[in-house]
């Protein structure tokens, strides 16, 4: 039974990754000190001998007395509402949390897995995105913290696998959504269906020409399952290619869930992307993996979990 470590595994993404290595048979040590994280995303393992819970922040060390076969680094606020409210932390799990459990691996001779993100593309000239582009990131504008905490991160991982000869691997992750999203975490899916679900207005922000690509969250594990079995070291876009419009998304919203909700136009934020595409050429080749999973049954299963969630607060 191989021992994973996984840092934010209570929150969305790193909590479905908990489940399916718990499913593949590992040991799961979950770290994560609950500041985006929920306990009730994890609860449903509470009775399960092969799982953990610590609660930590991994920017300050973490210690571990006993083997560890995979360090997957998860942790980090992940959408601008977070990472405009907590700046610093975002910057501090970027390098310091990186660089604790790259420690951590290399102690243990574990593979290591990090999360990254398209944002260290920023605001692409290049379109869609392939690994090989090195972005256009304001590294000093509001969003840069987030940016340039994973762009860091990246460069680190690879410093440890050149220098230290550590197995690495790096997922850059597109849109994604699906169940355990937080309500009110400002991301475009959970803003559009709470709204819709509640008959409020759907913010668009500029005239919602800017584009995005969604991928539902069984597609995105199933292809970082596959990245943590490769023997890619390099960085791999992990998304879904099927573009739209942010105005098309928030129609599609307002038709999937029988909504009356108008849509209300906001002025662009600081530094916001105008595309984001995946070039998932290397995936196909190198993993096998493509999204399997369509937007209308995705937005149905992320729309169910929304209405539940609101029946329960009402």
């Amino acid at each position: 039974m191989p021992t994973s470590l996984v840092t934010g595994g209570a929150g969305f993404l790193g909590s479905h990754l908990c489940d399916r290595l718990l499913a593949e048979g590992h040991r799961i040590i979950c770290v994560d000190n609950l500041i985006t994280g929920n306990r009730r995303n994890i609860e449903h393992h509470a009775e399960d001998p092969a799982f953990r819970f610590i609660h930590h922040d991994v920017s300050r060390p973490l210690r571990i007395d006993e083997a560890i076969d995979n360090v997957l680094h998860f942790a980090s606020p992940a959408s601008p509402i977070d990472y405009l409210e907590l700046p610093i932390q975002t910057l501090k799990v970027g390098s310091l949390g990186t660089h604790n459990t790259l420690g951590l691996a290399k102690a243990k001779s574990a593979h290591y897995l990090l999360a990254s993100t398209s944002e260290v593309y920023g605001d692409p000239l290049v379109h869609p995105q392939p690994e090989s582009y090195w972005g256009n990131v304001n590294p000093v504008g509001p969003r840069g913290v987030y940016d340039e905490a994973k762009r860091f991160a990246e460069a680190l991982v690879m410093a440890y696998h050149r220098v230290h000869g550590l197995d690495t691997r790096i997922v850059r992750i597109f849109n994604t959504y699906g169940p355990r999203m937080r309500p009110r975490d400002g991301r475009v899916v959970p803003a559009f269906i709470q709204q819709a679900l509640t008959g409020a207005p759907l913010t668009v922000f500029g005239d919602g020409s800017q584009t995005r690509s969604f991928c539902y969250v069984d597609d995105l594990i199933e292809g970082i399952w596959r990245l943590i079995n490769s023997d890619l070291n390099e960085p791999c876009n992990i998304g879904n290619p099927d573009e739209m419009t942010i105005l098309e998304f928030a129609q599609s919203i307002i038709e999937q869930t029988g909504s009356d909700s108008e849509i209300a136009f906001e002025p662009l934020p600081e530094d916001d992307p105008k595309v984001r595409q995946p070039d998932i050429s290397l995936a196909r080749e190198r993993l096998g993996w493509e999204p399997a999973i369509g937007l209308h049954e995705g937005l149905t299963a992320t729309i169910d979990y929304f209405r539940s969630s609101l029946a329960e607060s009402a």
